[in-house]
């Protein structure tokens, strides 16, 4: 019992640390956007994401190796059918990545991590396109965080700021980019899916930089910094951190640690870049937060 305590007590620390990670990653994105345009800042932080998981990547192959007794068939079409959900998610992180990276230009990191946190709302409204029933008390909370978002978006006027607007579609790819990891975890390894899909987020981002941007070596070395922590820590390290977490960890208790992100999100822009919110926004942020607790209360009940 006393080793289980110590398992999930480790597990909720990995989680935690993720969710540092990634909140704290909103200041370094916004930071490194002052220096280069989005596709360059997510095209390179993104290669080097899938680049920071391959040495675990080859280790965990390794050990895995020697029980493995799948023939050379069954290897090439799980090899296939891993190929096809990393693209599939890559697609879906690109659109969803760059709404967000794009954001920076209008809106404060503040704003934006809780307008994304957004998804964990719009995963039970999309869900029921795929016959997922959810309960009375999910839709409650739905409409606080609909509320809560017209307060930290809506100004006086009615109107919805470009910012608001890339962040609010940034959540709604990202809500189907859980649905669909959730439709093919059982199907694929998590860590060499996490992999593909950079990598693929990072292709496309780069084409598109030499496309649309004007990427020039001076600029990025300016940037190099919220990169490489955007990069290796958000993509790598966070991603493994969680993968870690969850495997001692309730799922509801591990959402509500992964949700923590737009709090760091907060708190580091008013550390780091002395960003304020006025009283609405804050009271937006706080209404947002509690009804994405809520969302997750009747599942932990459920688990007792």
């Amino acid at each position: 019992m006393e080793l289980n305590k110590k398992k999930a007590l480790g597990g909720n620390l990995a989680l935690l640390t993720a969710a540092f990670i990634w909140g704290t990653s909103f200041v370094a994105q916004s930071v490194g956007m002052e220096s280069v345009e989005g596709f360059t800042f997510n095209g390179i932080r993104m290669l080097l994401g899938s680049a920071a998981l391959i040495p675990l990547i080859v280790f965990l192959q390794l050990k895995k190796a020697k029980t493995d007794t799948r023939t050379k068939e069954e290897k090439k079409k799980q090899g296939f059918v891993q190929l096809k959900c990393g693209i599939i998610c890559g697609i879906i992180l690109f659109c969803a990545s760059n709404l967000q990276q794009f954001a920076f230009n209008y809106t404060s990191s503040g704003k934006i991590g809780f307008i994304t946190a957004l998804y964990m709302l719009l995963v039970p409204v999309f869900g029921l396109f795929l016959k997922q029933k959810q309960r009375l008390f999910v839709w409650l909370a739905v409409l606080i965080g609909c509320f809560g978002a017209y307060l930290l978006c809506v100004d006086g006027e009615m109107s919805i700021g470009k910012g608001e607007l890339l962040t609010l579609g940034c959540a709604v790819f990202y809500a189907f980019h859980i649905l669909y990891i959730d439709s093919v975890v059982d199907k694929v390894d998590g860590i060499i899916l996490s992999c593909t899909q950079f990598f693929v987020v990072g292709v496309i981002s780069v084409i598109c930089m030499f496309i649309f941007e004007t990427p020039q070596l001076v600029n990025i070395n300016a940037a190099i910094v919220p990169i490489l922590y955007s990069g290796i820590m958000s993509s790598g390290i966070a991603y493994t951190l969680q993968i870690v977490g969850q495997k001692n960890t309730q799922p509801a208790v591990a959402s509500l640690l992964m949700c923590l992100e737009s709090v760091f999100a907060v708190l580091a822009g008013w550390v780091v870049l002395h960003e304020a919110l006025s009283t609405r926004e804050m009271i937006g942020c706080i209404v947002m937060f509690a009804a994405i607790i809520l969302t997750k209360l009747p599942e932990r009940k459920k688990n007792i």
